[in-house]
């Protein structure tokens, strides 16, 4: 089964998204940051940055994401996958 070019390409914007949200609240260029660099040892994120992403990413894509998903934010992969989760099934 093929996955439709409108999804492909909604999910590119998604994952654009998140990283614009991240680069601007660790306030570090969009170059330096890659799907697995780690927000804490590689970038300087402390947990006050780990919440104003959540709550960013919340208000960006109407979703609720629960203050545990916290521990598996740690980088791109892993915001776009609690991201991925918590928005409603289409």
């Amino acid at each position: 089964m093929t996955t439709p070019d409108n999804t492909i390409a909604s999910r590119e914007a998604r994952k654009a998204k998140i990283k614009e949200i991240v680069c601007r609240i660790l306030e570090i260029d969009p170059a330096e940051l890659t799907d697995t660099s780690l927000f804490k040892e590689e970038h300087d994120a402390d947990s006050l940055r780990a919440i104003e992403i959540l709550a960013a990413l919340e208000r960006e894509f109407g979703i609720t994401i629960e203050q545990d998903e916290l521990s598996r934010m740690v980088n791109l992969d892993g915001v776009e996958s609690v991201v991925d989760r918590a928005l409603p099934a289409r």
